[in-house]
């Protein structure tokens, strides 16, 4: 039987792998994974794929626009490993239609675990965090203005029912995350927000406080509006 294996890699530092994961990724007979080329630079750093010319280990692209591959030619291989750029897939990552496919047709499907920017910034958040919720990536354009409503009613939860605010963190673009902190200063302007900055990257940084005190800090720095960020609303 075939058998699908789930890696986490690196979302910045590339020490940031396991033993099993480099492990997986050299036995697999192909690897799916989101970009080939970055996925390729990171087999190298690693001397998976030979970098000398050398016929490397096969690479299948698969991301969220591509066509279901067929049962026939996941078939075809015995084992299958599947990466995406960065971090765990299928964690506001493609990945949970290949992983659909997969168990329909039979297939063994194994999780690699490994980094996450959502469990990375909430290790360093300074609270005790026993439930959160997670929403992934706000929208563009259409409804993005109701998430941010949605984040501030479960930071606040519901006074009527008794029901305490959980805290709530996300993932935002930098060409977004001073509007995505407008609006938080609109509907949650008195709660305590942690930003996540090119976690595990070379110019790593972590800050906190309300939403409006962050907007100074980025608008009066501009290079700290670049990278990618995790956010985090605490009730």
């Amino acid at each position: 039987m075939s058998t699908l294996y789930i890696v986490s890699t690196p979302i910045g530092n590339l020490e940031d792998i396991t033993f099993r994961a480099l492990r997986v990724l050299k036995e697999a007979d192909v690897i799916f994974c989101e970009d080939t080329r970055v996925t390729r630079k990171l087999l190298e750093h690693y001397k998976i794929n030979p970098p000398d010319g050398r016929e490397g280990k096969p690479l299948k692209s698969f991301h969220a626009h591509s066509l279901i591959p067929s049962t026939q030619y996941m078939a075809s291989f015995s084992n299958i490993a599947y990466v995406t750029d960065a971090g765990t897939p299928g964690i506001s990552d493609p990945g949970a239609k290949l992983v659909a496919l997969a168990r329909e047709s039979g297939m063994s499907i194994v999780p690699i675990p490994g980094p996450s920017a959502l469990t990375a910034l909430l290790s360093v958040a300074g609270k005790e965090i026993k439930e959160f919720i997670f929403k992934g990536f706000p929208p563009h354009k259409k409804g993005r203005e109701t998430f941010f409503r949605e984040v501030a009613k479960e930071a606040f939860g519901d006074m009527n029912s008794k029901c305490v605010g959980r805290p709530v963190i996300f993932y935002e673009a930098p060409t977004r995350v001073l509007k995505a902190l407008t609006f938080l200063d609109k509907f949650c302007p008195d709660n305590k927000i942690v930003i996540g900055r090119e976690l595990t990257k070379k110019f790593e940084e972590v800050l906190e406080g309300t939403a409006s005190e962050l907007l100074v800090i980025l608008t009066t720095n501009p290079l700290k509006q670049k990278g990618e960020f995790a956010i985090l609303v605490i009730p």
